[in-house]
């Protein structure tokens, strides 16, 4: 089990638990939890509304958010999520698609995705391989692989 206590509020979600880290300003992360991981109230304004644009996202994934996001990333890794933001619900790009677009390697492109700090609302589920899914979260297997696949499933049903 994880050390939580990092965690301004940790949410079960659909496809399992999410931790969210904040302060009272910025959103800093959010991160995805082994199934398992016990809930934590929001233990502040920012944690409470995050917490709430998650469900609202489950809800409807073309939703927008107003939550004030830390700047992370350097520029490159930057260029990759603005990339896949412009992903519309439901479908997928490969990496060697991005990588071609941006000027990069699929590798690179991949290593962004891992490194996203907004898991959700930047989406990063939506790259995949070119010959499968891919990775996720920095995994290739075990529960963020099913996390992909539900999100992937969830996004492609009608919402709204």
């Amino acid at each position: 089990m994880p050390d939580t206590a990092r965690f301004s509020a940790i949410v079960r979600l659909p496809f399992g638990p999410m931790g969210v880290i904040c302060d009272e300003r910025t959103v800093h992360e959010l991160v995805f939890l082994p199934p398992g991981t016990p809930e934590r109230a929001p233990a502040n304004a920012l944690a409470a509304r995050t917490v709430a644009a998650l469900a609202h996202w489950i809800d409807d994934p073309d939703a927008p958010h107003d939550l004030p996001l830390a700047v992370r990333g350097t520029p490159f890794q930057r260029r990759v999520w603005a990339a896949i933001d412009a992903i519309p619900r439901g479908r997928t790009r490969r990496y060697g698609e991005l990588a071609a677009e941006l000027g990069s390697a699929p590798r690179a492109v991949g290593g962004a995705c891992g490194a996203n700090p907004f898991p959700l609302l930047t989406p990063c589920h939506r790259v995949v391989g070119s010959q499968g899914l891919g990775g996720f979260a920095r995994d290739t297997d075990g529960y963020l692989i099913r996390v992909k696949q539900w999100l992937l499933q969830h996004e492609a049903a009608p919402h709204g």
